[in-house]
C-alpha cells in the first residue's frame, strides 16, 4: 500500500481537524470552569462573586461550543471505533459520550435557569449580558437547581477521568491509536 493510501486510511480513522478543535476547546473550557467553581467555593464573598460570574459566562461559551460541535458531528460523521474493542467497551464509550453531551448542554442551561430564578442575568465577561429567562423569582427552586448543577459538575469530572483512562488504555496497552484519533499527529492503525 502506498503512503497516500495509508495516510487516507489513517485520516479516516481520525476525527476531523474541526472536531479536534471543538473537542480540545470544550475540554479546556470545562476544566477551567470546574476550577473557577472550586475557587469560588473556597473564596471570600467578593472573590466568589467574580469567580462565579466568570464560571457562568464560560458555561454559556461551553454551551455554544457544544452546539457547534453537535452540528459539526451531524454534518460530518465520526470515524468508527477501533475494531478491536470488546462490546462492553463500545457500549461504555458511546454511553460516556452521550452523558458528556447531555451534561455539556444541561449544566449551562440549568445554571442559566437557576440564575434566572434568583433574578439574575449572565454577564458575558463585561461585553454584554444574557438576560434572565422569563421564569419569575423562586430562590428555593433556584438553589435546588444549583445543587443539581453541582452534582452534575461532579459527575462530569469523574467522567473526564474515566475518559482519560480509556484513552490511555487504548493508546498504551491496546495500541489501537486511542488518543491519536483526536490529535493531528501520532499513529492510528488501520
Amino acid at each position: 500500500m502506498n503512503s497516500t493510501a495509508t495516510a487516507a486510511r489513517t485520516t479516516a480513522r481520525r476525527y476531523s481537524l474541526v472536531a479536534m478543535l471543538f473537542h480540545w476547546l470544550i475540554a479546556l473550557a470545562v476544566i477551567v470552569n470546574w476550577r473557577l467553581a472550586e475557587a469560588a467555593e473556597h473564596a471570600g464573598r467578593a472573590d466568589a462573586i467574580w469567580y462565579f460570574a466568570n464560571h457562568k459566562a464560560l458555561g454559556m461559551v461551553i454551551l455554544l461550543l457544544t452546539l457547534g460541535r453537535l452540528i459539526w458531528r451531524w454534518i460530518h460523521p465520526v470515524p468508527p471505533l477501533p475494531g478491536d474493542l470488546a462490546r462492553w467497551e463500545k457500549v461504555l464509550a458511546r454511553s460516556v459520550h452521550i452523558v458528556f453531551y447531555v451534561l455539556l448542554i444541561a449544566l449551562p442551561l440549568g445554571g442559566w435557569l437557576a440564575t434566572s430564578l434568583n433574578g439574575g442575568a449572565i454577564d458575558m465577561f463585561g461585553a454584554f449580558a444574557i438576560p434572565a429567562l422569563p421564569v419569575g423569582l423562586n430562590e428555593d427552586l433556584g438553589e435546588t437547581i444549583f445543587d443539581a448543577h453541582s452534582l452534575g459538575g461532579s459527575i462530569m469530572v469523574y467522567l473526564i477521568g474515566l475518559h482519560i483512562l480509556g484513552a490511555l488504555k487504548h493508546t498504551l496497552f491496546d495500541r489501537n491509536g486511542g488518543i491519536f484519533r483526536m490529535l493531528p499527529f501520532g499513529r492510528v492503525p488501520g
